[in-house]
Formats: C-alpha cells, sequence, structure tokens
C-alpha cells in the first residue's frame, strides 16, 4: 500500500520531526491537553503542529470536535506508516549518543539463536579489537528469525538458512552440519546410535513457534519422511533451551538439532542420534537488510567466513 496523500519530494524534505512526533502522541492519547502535557508545550502548539504536518502531506489526519478527538482513517494508515521510520530514526540518535559517550565508533545489533559459538566471538572480537565496532547481542525467537532485521531493531542475525526473502542478504554462510535428534535417555530409541529418518514418523517432533515463512518452519521440521509418511508435530517451542528441556522431561517428544548444539550442550537425561537418511542438513548464516548494507557488516562477514574455516581445519 502506498503512502497517503503524498505531496512529492518537496513536500517530504520539509516535514519537521517535530510535527510527526506530535501527531504519534495525539494518536496515543487522543487528547490535545493530554498531549500537550506529555510534549511540554502548549495545546495551540500541538495544534499548530498537526496543521502544519495536514498541509505538507496533503490530507486531514485528524478529526476533533467539542467531545472528542480521533484520527481520520488515512490519519490511522499515515501513523501506522510512518511509526517505524520515526522508531528507527530515534533509536539512530540515541546509539549516536551511546557511542559517543564510550568513545566507540560504531555499534552492531546481532541477533542469535540459541548458543553463540566459539569461531562466532572471535569474529566479534577482532571486528571490535581491529576495527572499532562493538557488538550489542541478543537472543531472538526461535520462530521468528527475520522480523527483528526487517524491522530494523537489529542490524544484523545470525540463524538457520534457507533464506528466500528478497530483503535479506545472506553475507556469511556457515558449513552445513549433521542434524541429530534429541530424545529422553528413558526413550526406547535411546540406546541406539543412530536413527533412520523413516522413524521420524513415529514420534512427536517440537516445532519452532513465530512468524516465520512457512519453508524455513518446513526446512526445521519436515511434514513427512521421503516415503511419504506424515511427522507429528503438535508442540511449539520458542527456544531450543525450552525444547531440551521438554525432551529430557516427557518420552513422549523428541527434537531435531544441529551437531554443534549436541556436542557442547551435554545433558545426562539427553541422547542425540544422527538421523541416518536425512538429506536436509542444518547450516546458519549471518544475514542483514539489503537496503542496510554496511562496510562494518561487510566486514564482520568476512572475518566470520575466516574462523569458521579456521575452525573447520582444526577438527
Amino acid at each position: 500500500m502506498g503512502c497517503v496523500g503524498c505531496g512529492g519530494d518537496d513536500a517530504v524534505n520539509q516535514v519537521h520531526v517535530q510535527e510527526v512526533e506530535c501527531l504519534l502522541a495525539l494518536a496515543e492519547e487522543l487528547h490535545f491537553g493530554r498531549t500537550a502535557v506529555r510534549l511540554g508545550c502548549s495545546q495551540s502548539r500541538v495544534s499548530q503542529l498537526v496543521a502544519a504536518l495536514e498541509r505538507r502531506v496533503g490530507v486531514r489526519l485528524v478529526e476533533r470536535t467539542s467531545r472528542r478527538v480521533e484520527l481520520t482513517r488515512l490519519g490511522a494508515q499515515f501513523v501506522d506508516e510512518v511509526r517505524p521510520a520515526y522508531e528507527s530514526l530515534i533509536a539512530v540518535f540515541a546509539q549516536a549518543r551511546e557511542r559517543a559517550g564510550r568513545g566507540a565508533l560504531c555499534q552492531l545489533r546481532i541477533g542469535f539463536h540459541g548458543s553463540v559459538y566459539e569461531e562466532v566471538t572471535e569474529a566479534f572480537r577482532r571486528l571490535r579489537t581491529h576495527h572499532e565496532v562493538t557488538m550489542a547481542l541478543s537472543e531472538i525467537p526461535l520462530g521468528s528469525p527475520f522480523s527483528a532485521v526487517l524491522d530494523s531493531r537489529l542490524d544484523a542475525a545470525v540463524v538457520e538458512l534457507p533464506v528466500r526473502e528478497a530483503a535479506l542478504t545472506v553475507g556469511c554462510r556457515f558449513p552445513p552440519q549433521d542434524r541429530l535428534l534429541a530424545v529422553a535417555s528413558s526413550h526406547p530409541l535411546a540406546g541406539a546410535d543412530q536413527v533412520h529418518v523413516e522413524a521420524l514418523a513415529g514420534l512427536d517432533l517440537l516445532h519452532p513457534t513465530g512468524d516465520a515463512p512457512d519453508y524455513w518452519m518446513v526446512a526445521r521440521v519436515p511434514r513427512a519422511t521421503p516415503a511419504g509418511a506424515p511427522i507429528r508435530s503438535t508442540r511449539g517451542i520458542s527456544s531450543v533451551q525450552e525444547g531440551l528441556a521438554l525432551v529430557a522431561a516427557d518420552d513422549h517428544h523428541a527434537m531435531l538439532v544441529c551437531r554443534p548444539l549436541a556436542e557442547r550442550v551435554i545433558r545426562s537425561d539427553v541422547r542425540y542420534l544422527l538421523v541416518e537418511g536425512l538429506d536436509a542438513p542444518s547450516q546458519m548464516g549471518l544475514i542483514w537488510r539489503t537496503d542496510r548494507t554496511t562496510p562494518q557488516l561487510a566486514m564482520l562477514a568476512r572475518l566470520l567466513h575466516e574462523e569458521v574455516g579456521r575452525a573447520q581445519l582444526a577438527r
């Protein structure tokens, strides 16, 4: 859907951040007096800012009567469209102030799933030491690998592939890894070293919950075996640790995990079995928004490629 009542580049260039801030506050308060108190100005100033923005946009955004204040239909649409850009702009200023206070030149906001392994942290260390770029790390929900990057809440994320979103770039692909089946140590399959892929049809596999696209969800938990037998999956999880806890506590559930996780997360109540005949390996990647590509992200991708390659040679 296009922007509401666009009046050309001149109108966009003339819009003041204060006008947008005022409209967003009014959209929440729906009261000129409360909005004025919130912004620390007079009611007449609030009216002036809203009127100025309406002139620039070219449509009425707010309806005001003696009894109530409400957004017009186009005003509500405009607020929905402009709020993410405003919040992103405020975040950029906040980050700039924070960096100035630390004396750092740049900070990247990086999301990750589950754990950050040694080769990844070494790439982060090199980026900080040699290129003066710091990291702000945050774990993202297991089933929502792309949202925070697409919404610009994160600059990049290390997530499981595949990625088919046109707006995203895969800057670095990690080597493919075997997928193993995690079961409770008391599970009937726990005594074996491996299990055939067709045996998945007799299990109830945990699946990620979130807003990931369907193709990504299917890559995590296949809906059928290669022979066509349906695979049951009745329980969702929001993190790997939640999944392992459910597996350990309940013989009815199992979970597909990557080999690096199985090698690093050793539990006496969980067994990991190699899945024979499963053609889809696990592969991680560094992703970012294509239109937000920066030299710092490109450098991080190069360092990750070097560290992952070095780790492969050492094994």
